[in-house]
């Protein structure tokens, strides 16, 4: 089951969502393959700091966070990958890795790689190394209201 408050946010707003269950795995591209999703449509979550602040990165799985392109895209020199010990507090539901890309439901900024927002639909972690969530793009665009940016590259 995914964490409560995202699972009551989804069905309070009648999301078309499916639940997808798989044995444990740690690295995006580990939960791609296990789950049978695109690295491209499974959303990976990444913890950053932004002028001391911290918010959400949410990109493909097989893409990596270009630091030089967020801070342009942000305006700011101050950009940085959060500590795991700085924001494990914040997800006091979630196993540390797989938060869902809601920061809506944390408090925090939410921004989108131009290149995922282009997908029908998205996949991410509910809370847990176990299980995925799936519905489409436009739906959690509605539900999150991310800032959508350039600022990834791929992975060889």
């Amino acid at each position: 089951m995914p964490m409560r408050k995202l699972k009551e946010l989804l069905d309070s707003r009648q999301a078309h969502y499916v639940a997808v269950t798989h044995t444990p795995a740690y690295t995006a591209q580990e939960i791609a393959a296990r789950a049978h999703i695109p690295g491209q449509e499974l959303a990976k979550t990444v913890i950053i700091k932004i002028d001391g602040k911290m918010a959400m990165a949410v990109l493909p799985a097989n893409f990596k966070v270009d630091f030089d392109q967020l801070k342009h895209a942000l305006g700011t020199d101050d950009v940085e990958m959060a500590r795991e010990e700085e924001f494990k507090y914040l997800f006091p539901e979630c196993e540390i890795g797989a938060m869902p890309p809601f920061g809506n439901l944390f408090g925090m900024d939410t921004y989108v790689a131009e290149c995922l927002a282009r997908d029908e639909h998205i996949s991410f972690n509910a809370g847990t190394h176990r299980e995925l969530i799936r519905l489409p793009y436009k739906e959690y665009e509605e539900l999150v209201q991310p800032k959508i940016i350039n600022f990834t590259v791929q992975m060889h």
